[in-house]
């Protein structure tokens, strides 16, 4: 039975006090729809980009921007591991309609290394890992290792994954700390030959989700990891001989960071909104359906609202008129796509 030890110190009480603060003043700001939808692409393409630099892949800011947004087929390794992110990133919320598994965690470590490495894609691994870095040591190079997971072996690793779900999905102790806790305790197992940070912030993600606490929507924790990443990785292996307080106060002060910067930037794209740029309900409702289609006609939108053609014509043209989508083709076979 996994049972976690931290205290519940006052530091931790007042970050995750704060937490909730911010978020709630967040849920309350009445966000138009357009900045929403900014705000969460964003943040999707920019927890693509820092989970996988923390990792290695040397991809910049503004290549994971340009590969995500054209929408182009991933020309390499690299590219690869960012499309998979992302695209698992903005469906998360498949995955919250239950209880996390150990089979959702396998999925989601089969897509994420789909085309990166099939051959241990959502698979348990069932040999000797360690976490370290080489070092040259007067002429000699040797490996330092930093983490040497607890077991080894692909039934022990799976008892411990369960030991650990199980006690997530009954816990009744705040969000903040049930995903701090499975955050450190995912890692310190490191139950994949690879992909296993990666996997880790995605669940890390899907927990906030399944709590409602909508965090591809409003913040992302990667920004914090990203701002210090050898306080990161020191934080998570302070928890490796069982006491978690230190780990769980870095891991909700990140928490607070990212809220507080969050409401920071949804407050200054409403001072620079315009009131007659804001898409009235009608056309929130076509900004629902470009999100969820990317490219439609205007009989596609008279289809699905039941309008007229006139009518999905003027909802179409409010809209381009505001910034909020482009026109694509020729008058004959246009379409049209979010900007």
């Amino acid at each position: 039975m996994f049972n976690p030890n931290y205290q519940l110190s006052t530091r931790l009480f007042k970050f995750i006090t704060e937490c909730e603060r911010f978020y709630g003043q967040l849920e309350a700001l009445n966000i138009p729809y357009e900045v929403e939808l900014n705000l969460e692409r964003n943040n999707e393409i920019k927890s693509s980009y820092i989970s996988n630099s923390i990792e290695g892949n040397p991809l910049s800011l503004p290549e994971v921007s340009n590969l995500l947004l054209d929408e182009r087929v991933p020309a390499n390794r690299d590219e690869k591991e960012v499309v998979n992110y992302f695209n698992i990133l903005k469906d998360l919320k498949k995955y919250s309609n239950s209880q996390l598994t150990l089979q959702k965690v396998l999925q989601i470590h089969k897509e994420l290394m789909s085309g990166v490495n099939d051959k241990i894609a959502g698979k348990i691994r069932d040999k000797a890992i360690v976490i370290g870095k080489y070092k040259n040591n007067s002429g000699k190079v040797e490996l330092e290792i930093k983490h040497n997971p607890p077991t080894h072996k692909k039934k022990e690793i799976e008892k411990l994954l369960h030991d650990l779900i199980d006690w997530l999905n009954k816990s009744e102790d705040p969000i903040f700390i049930k995903a701090g806790i499975f955050h450190h305790e995912f890692v310190y197992l490191h139950p994949f030959e690879d992909g296993n940070g990666r996997t880790c912030r995605l669940l890390t993600a899907l927990l906030f989700i399944k709590e409602e606490y909508f965090i591809n929507k409003y913040f992302v924790l990667d920004d914090y990891y990203d701002v210090d990443r050898p306080a990161y990785s020191d934080a998570l292996h302070s928890a490796d001989k069982g006491e978690k307080t230190n780990w769980l106060e870095y891991f909700t002060e990140g928490c607070k960071y990212s809220l507080q910067s969050a409401l920071s930037r949804v407050k200054n794209a409403l001072k620079t909104l315009k009131i007659s740029d804001r898409p009235t309900n009608r056309e929130q409702d076509v900004l629902e359906i470009l999100q969820q289609f990317r490219e439609v006609t205007s009989s596609d939108i008279a289809e699905k609202l039941n309008v007229s053609r006139q009518q999905a014509h003027n909802l179409l043209k409010g809209l381009l008129n505001k910034g909020l989508i482009e026109k694509k083709g020729t008058t004959k076979s246009s379409y049209y796509k979010l900007k």
